[in-house]
């Protein structure tokens, strides 16, 4: 929501002012302008980018519009899945979560939370972890090493859109002045015309260099940044769930680990320590 009132607004404004200077706003409508600039901008996008890239583009902006994937609710059912699993690990042995972590899908454990079994990322994720854990990893520095190289590589993969779209944005003032430089030539060509349609030209070709600094600093620079703060705050799910892992590895009691997992959240979405301990003390026995 707030992204469609962004645009409005830049709009409104950009357009309105224009108009309150007493602006003609036709001599703004030039649609060879326009797809000198994002014709270029798409053909220039095509090349630089490679197929995986370019598909994602429409998923991405989708989910720029919906906002963040995880909110406090969702943090809130994670911490409990974690503090479940701590204490069944510290009640009857790490070796009791592997079936669960063999087929998550079927686990009583996991069907308690089903927002999160619902994001096979985060599910596949914890799993992979926990399953070490069942095969006798102890080294709580070698899986913290293993765990940030992943999310790493996670977060590559999500930043490539947002980088992509970022590139492009500045490369819009330059396709910009392409334009008007075309523009220009073309006014060249019809220098012997009357005044009136001289200022047309002319009007016409410092358009150009309006519309691609617009498109660039106005939508689409903002768009890649947006999706790279989304991306930025989403990896916190997965440093909650590293956290909680290397203090339980650490031999934590499961409230204590749960905590760890909690203070790696970031402020506006982090749940406050009496309604993890509510929301835990709520949970069924531990199966």
């Amino acid at each position: 929501m707030l992204v469609l009132v962004g645009i409005v607004v830049v709009l409104g404004s950009v357009f309105g002012g224009f108009l309150v200077e007493g602006g003609n706003f036709k001599v703004l409508i030039q649609p060879a302008e326009l797809l000198i600039i994002a014709g270029a901008a798409a053909g220039a996008f095509l090349i630089s980018n490679p197929k995986q890239v370019i598909g994602k583009v429409g998923k991405a902006i989708s989910h720029l519009l919906k906002g963040p994937r995880y909110g406090k609710e969702s943090y809130l059912e994670l911490l409990s899945l974690l503090y479940q699993i701590f204490k069944i690990a510290k009640t009857k042995g790490m070796l009791s979560l592997e079936q669960h972590v063999e087929n998550p899908g079927d686990s009583t454990l996991f069907q308690q939370f089903p927002k999160f079994c619902a994001d096979k990322a985060a599910l596949t994720f914890l799993c992979d972890y926990l399953r070490l854990l069942t095969l006798g990893t102890d080294k709580a520095h070698e899986i913290e090493a293993l765990i940030d190289e992943e999310i790493e590589t996670h977060h590559h993969e999500h930043a490539q859109v947002a980088t992509a779209l970022q590139t492009s944005a500045d490369g819009m003032p330059a396709l910009g002045i392409v334009a008007a430089v075309l523009g220009v030539i073309n006014t060249m060509g019809s220098i012997n015309q009357p005044p009136a349609i001289l200022g047309h030209l002319i009007a016409a070709a410092l358009v150009g260099t309006f519309l691609g600094v617009l498109l660039s600093y106005g939508f689409v620079g903002p768009i890649g940044h947006g999706l790279g703060a989304i991306y930025d705050a989403e990896l916190k799910y997965f440093h909650c769930i590293k956290a909680g892992l290397l203090a339980h590895m650490q031999g934590y009691a499961p409230a204590i680990s749960v905590e760890f997992a909690r203070k790696a959240l970031l402020s506006n979405v982090r749940p406050t320590f009496y309604e993890v301990e509510e929301a835990t003390a709520a949970l069924p026995p531990a199966a």
